[in-house]
């Protein structure tokens, strides 16, 4: 099953193997292909390369790494990485699904989702602000753009 990350995506979990589990608004999709592989495939799916979303965003932010994706531009659907991009427990994470986010022990963090659904990703709950922060700026950016 291929898969085009979409509105409903609320964030793209690395699974057993080279599969992964792909959370939305109700359901949970287990995927055939790494994260990684999900979003290079979406990025092509809206007329894109990865690269190319990953070097726009780097030029926008004047950020090096762990740069938020656009993945399709008309909606600013912008997704984030938990960690390096290639890393085996990056998680995707849609940014304007997230409603809030809570501290866990250790180097975990809560990530609430606009409709309730939870999940809890392996990484520091700094991190995962610099994270939000850094992809609602390039979301505030891009859509001052639009409106200038």
């Amino acid at each position: 099953m291929n898969y085009e990350i979409s509105r409903g995506t609320l964030a793209i979990v690395p699974n057993e193997g080279d599969s992964s589990i792909v959370y939305e608004d109700e359901t949970n999709y287990i995927i055939s292909e790494r994260p990684f592989k999900i979003m290079e495939d979406s990025c092509k799916y809206f007329g894109s390369t990865y690269e190319g979303r990953k070097n726009g965003a780097r030029d926008i932010l004047g950020a090096e790494y762990k740069v938020p994706i656009v993945v399709e531009d008309e909606n600013n659907l912008i997704v984030f990485p938990t960690t390096s991009p290639l890393a085996d427990d990056c998680v995707w994470i849609s940014l304007k699904r997230v409603k809030k986010i809570e501290r866990v022990e250790y180097d975990n963090t809560k990530v609430i989702f606009d409709n309730n659904r939870e999940i809890i990703v392996n990484c520091s709950y700094r991190t995962m602000e610099n994270q939000l922060s850094r992809a609602s700026r390039l979301d505030l950016i891009l859509r001052n753009h639009k409106n200038s």
